[in-house]
């Protein structure tokens, strides 16, 4: 273990052993905060409804991000290549990029309905956008004389873009897909919130409805697991893939 992953499981350590010792020594009530140990508990104890629970979110949340990347990578590269699209499709996929996630879930919902294709559906927006701003920003980074020069050795748009503004475009990429690993657990739990069949954000719903609110926090805790795993396997791939950073 390397000395800022040790660092990163002795910050954890502690703020749980501070959130455990605060709401015990307060006696604070688990709609204020439970207890480290409650909600560890209670994660065992329903872990018959969370474990499935957690992996349609998961599922979920892969494949809307999956859909996103590549739908923000082409995207990205179409505006690369054909740069007079730029103009007249940039300001209509900012403006829709504009207007909260979230704001699209009832008309999404009522299109694809409350199975996982509205959740699927809504993790690629998200992760789409992103994605795809990261990817043009990269695109657009590359010093014009290289690309002026590889035009005097006769390469086309395809080869410029391949050999030199992919790989320069790559670490920007890489962020922004590793951003919207996060991003995508959490769109994810917003949907199903708002109508499903199952999932993390069904459970954290009916708690609530339920005022169970130790149940809330097992189903948080769940996410953050995946979340983390998430993000920690996208890291890895990044540094594996871009070496040079």
């Amino acid at each position: 273990m390397n000395r800022s992953a040790l660092r990163g499981v002795i910050g954890a350590i502690l703020l749980l052993a501070v959130w455990e010792g605060l709401a015990r020594g307060f006696s604070l009530p688990a709609y204020t905060l439970p207890a480290v140990s409650e909600i560890m508990a209670a994660v065992w104890r329903h872990r018959a409804m969370l474990l499935p629970a957690g992996w349609l979110t998961m599922w979920e949340a892969l494949s809307g991000y999956a859909v996103g990347s590549v739908l923000g990578i082409g995207f990205a590269v179409l505006l690369a290549v054909l740069t007079p699209l730029r103009g007249p499709l940039l300001p209509v996929l900012m403006a829709i990029n504009s207007v909260p996630v979230a704001a699209y879930s009832p008309l999404v919902l009522l299109w694809f309905g409350i199975g996982v294709a509205s959740k699927v559906v809504m993790v690629a927006l998200a992760v789409g956008f992103t994605v795809f701003l990261s990817a043009l920003a990269g695109f657009d980074r590359v010093d014009r004389r290289s690309v002026d020069l590889m035009r005097s050795f006769g390469a086309g748009p395809l080869a410029i873009l391949w050999r030199l503004r992919l790989p320069a475009a790559l670490p920007l990429i890489a962020t922004g897909m590793r951003v919207s690993t996060v991003r995508s657990l959490i769109v994810a739990i917003v949907t199903e919130m708002l109508g499903a069949y199952g999932g993390l954000g069904w459970i954290i719903y009916q708690a609530v409805v339920q005022i169970d609110f130790v149940q809330v926090w097992s189903a948080i805790v769940v996410a953050s697991c995946i979340s983390l795993a998430f993000f920690g396997v996208v890291g890895a791939i990044e540094r594996r893939v871009i070496f040079w950073r």
